[in-house]
């Protein structure tokens, strides 16, 4: 049921956000040269590895790292990759992702190929068993704000309490969240 949910609602979604995005796509191109999606790797269920698109709010040049272990984030930004990021618009692609099953609407949220603690943390919880998600448990309890080891709490919760109506329950938090831009870094 939840695949089936996951791919009409991404098709859907796809439908109605086809122009926005597009829109955003062509901001992308012409505040910043570059592409205007970024492609990164990303390690999703049974630790296999996938492409992850965003629009891209860094630099072209920025370390493929996290982003809390960048010294200076904001000097990384795009001129609108402060807004993208505030507004989760730059997640917008990874509806992509969600109608090719490498996600799901909620799930953990993929980590990068290079965050060796993430993974290990995941695998031995059991969270790496899980589709990864564009929204998760650990994102609606604090988002970029937690430390990595609080995230696998949270997302070993969501492994022990997953459902429709908890992915639902998070579906809403996560609009609630970002209406009030909480918990995102810069």
């Amino acid at each position: 049921m939840k695949r089936t949910f996951d791919f009409l609602m991404a098709a859907a979604l796809s439908i109605v956000l086809l122009i926005p995005m597009l829109l955003i796509a062509l901001a992308v191109k012409v505040t910043d040269p570059g592409p205007a999606l970024y492609w990164s790797e990303r390690v999703g269920r049974g630790n296999r590895t996938f492409k992850m698109p965003k629009f891209r709010s860094m630099r072209v040049s920025t370390p493929a790292v996290a982003t809390h272990l960048l010294g200076d984030p904001a000097s990384y930004l795009t001129p609108i990759g402060s807004f993208l990021r505030k507004s989760s618009l730059d997640e917008l692609p990874q509806l992509w992702n969600i109608l090719t099953g490498d996600m799901s609407f909620v799930g953990p949220r993929p980590a990068l190929f290079n965050q060796d603690d993430l993974i290990a943390l995941r695998t031995d919880k059991g969270v790496h068993t899980l589709r990864p998600g564009l929204t998760g448990w650990a994102q609606v309890n604090g988002r970029d704000d937690l430390p990595i080891p609080i995230k696998v709490e949270f997302d070993a919760q969501y492994l022990a309490r997953r459902s429709f109506f908890f992915d639902l329950r998070i579906l809403c938090l996560t609009f609630l969240k970002v209406a009030l831009r909480s918990g995102v870094s810069h």
